[in-house]
């Protein structure tokens, strides 16, 4: 990594993955974390507010501001992901209070005032549901000319997660997802197309829970944290972790770039990110049914050796 730190703001709802994010962002020198602000999603979002802060002390970061945001979706009521990530949003592993409070402004009013002050485009990593990043967009489109790109974990091109076709943060809220479409800003889908294939070995997971500094044994810990869906040899995933990745290393990242809508009406199919990967367009164009769709760099393969390799040497400082 060459050059200057990449401003970054994380949206975030925090439960496991997105506390692994959070390591690696306050971690690599090639990212100048601005600020975290908070979404219900994973937990509610007093809960997220809460983990947030805890992690950020915990790496040594306390001093980056966070700001509570969006309680629930545009339109949906919340529904969480406690089931996934623990009645607390982080595995119920009893980590301590955080000793600080978030800032007195929301966090809209936080992102806005951070975008605007960077001397440089900042990039926006949603890795949560993305009420507040609508609620900004609509509020203050003018935050638009110093963002330089927009990395979301979001969608699916193949398969959904809270659905058949749906994944999580869109599903939790399709409205405010088509807001962030519309942005006018380059936007990059880190999708479960790519999200659940980065998983860091059993023994690196180990080495990390054994270790003695604090921040590092919380990072294995969460690795180490099993949705109980998936099949006891299934640990180590990074999820939200590798859009940051992408971030720093787009490298690693294999997109293409591709219209993308999100399926709003009721029924299910709600919260789809369609994804048109047709070489030429079909009947129902011809035949008239033309919709604009926005262009989205979306992640199809990655390099998980690499990414891996990058977050543990990262967050270890090696």
């Amino acid at each position: 990594m060459t050059g200057q730190p990449i401003p970054v703001i994380i949206d975030c709802d925090t439960g496991v993955d997105d506390a692994l994010a959070l390591l690696f962002a306050v971690r690599h020198p090639g990212i100048d974390l601005r600020a975290v602000t908070c979404v219900a999603g994973n937990t509610d979002v007093d809960g997220v507010v809460r983990n947030t802060l805890t992690v950020l002390e915990t790496a040594g970061a306390g001093d980056i501001p966070v700001a509570r945001g969006a309680e629930r979706p545009l339109i949906e009521p919340v529904r969480t992901a406690q089931h996934v990530h623990g009645r607390d949003g982080m595995g119920d592993l009893g980590l301590p209070a955080p000793t600080r409070v978030a800032v007195d402004v929301d966090a809209v009013t936080l992102l806005r005032r951070e975008i605007l002050a960077s001397p440089r485009p900042v990039t926006l990593v949603p890795t949560a549901p993305l009420t507040n990043i609508a609620l900004l967009l609509r509020t203050h489109p003018e935050v638009v000319r110093n963002i330089e790109r927009i990395v979301f974990m979001g969608g699916a091109v193949a398969t959904g997660n809270a659905t058949p076709v749906a994944e999580f943060n869109v599903w939790h809220d399709p409205e405010a997802a088509a807001v962030l479409l519309t942005a006018g800003v380059p936007i990059t889908m880190y999708g479960l197309d790519v999200f659940e294939r980065v998983l860091v070995p059993a023994a690196d997971v180990e080495r990390l829970r054994g270790s003695s500094e604090p921040s590092l044994r919380l990072a294995g810990q969460l690795l180490a944290h099993r949705d109980p869906a998936t099949s006891a040899d299934t640990v180590g995933g990074l999820g939200d972790a590798g859009a940051v990745c992408a971030v720093v290393d787009p490298g690693g990242l294999t997109t293409e770039l591709l219209p993308v809508e999100v399926a709003l009406a009721p029924g299910p199919s709600r919260g789809q990110t369609i994804v048109d990967r047709r070489a030429r367009p079909g009947e129902a164009e011809i035949h008239g049914d033309i919709r604009e769709q926005a262009l989205v760099d979306v992640g199809l393969a990655v390099d998980v050796e690499r990414y891996v390799k990058l977050w543990l040497t990262t967050v270890e400082g090696v």
